[in-house]
């Protein structure tokens, strides 16, 4: 049996999802962003109840409406879409195209139930992907820019404040005092 799970993010949760339904005793056949496949066929509501608990452990959640399966698969879609090089649609397309559904209904579903709108997930995505490429420390403003997508240093760093607050050079040096290194090294 297939279960959706909602806040699945990276290979992380996959390895925690597998090992705490595993841990209840379950037969997990795979786990993928955003489901397991449970072997045993059907489940009964107390094993639902186990997989939740399990679950709930972690962080995460069983999906049960058919509208939050869509808004975590448009979080996936856009996850796919900040992380992929290569992608040459925009974004409602990529969307609709990963979704299969219309942006216009995908993006009135994903702000009732996030209660925020699909660019804001979006540009928070690509926020988080320059946070990660900051820290390894191997590349340029620029090079970052370019890899989340940006068409400028000067755009990367307006969204990077106006969503942390921060220019991208103090996060840096805060994660540097954060960490005792030397700025120097930064």
């Amino acid at each position: 049996m297939e279960v959706k799970i909602k806040n699945m993010v990276c290979q992380h949760c996959v390895r925690a999802v597998e090992r705490a339904l595993n841990d209840a005793g379950f037969e997990v056949l795979d786990v993928e962003l955003g489901r397991a496949r449970i072997g045993g066929g059907q489940l009964s509501e107390k094993a639902l109840a186990r997989i939740d608990a399990a679950l709930r452990s972690e962080g995460f959640e069983r999906v049960t409406d058919p509208r939050d399966a869509v808004v975590e698969r448009v979080k996936h879609a856009i996850m796919n879409h900040v992380r992929e090089e290569n992608c040459k649609f925009n974004l409602s397309a990529c969307l609709a195209d990963h979704v299969g559904i219309e942006y216009d209904t995908l993006s009135r579903i994903f702000s009732a139930r996030e209660g925020r709108t699909i660019e804001k997930y979006f540009i928070a995505q690509r926020v988080e992907l320059v946070k990660e490429l900051l820290g390894y420390g191997t590349l340029t403003l620029t090079e970052i820019a370019d890899k989340a997508g940006y068409s400028s240093v000067a755009h990367l760093s307006r969204q990077f404040k106006a969503v942390t607050g921060l220019t991208p050079t103090q996060y840096l040096a805060d994660m540097a005092a954060s960490s005792r290194i030397p700025l120097s090294e930064v």
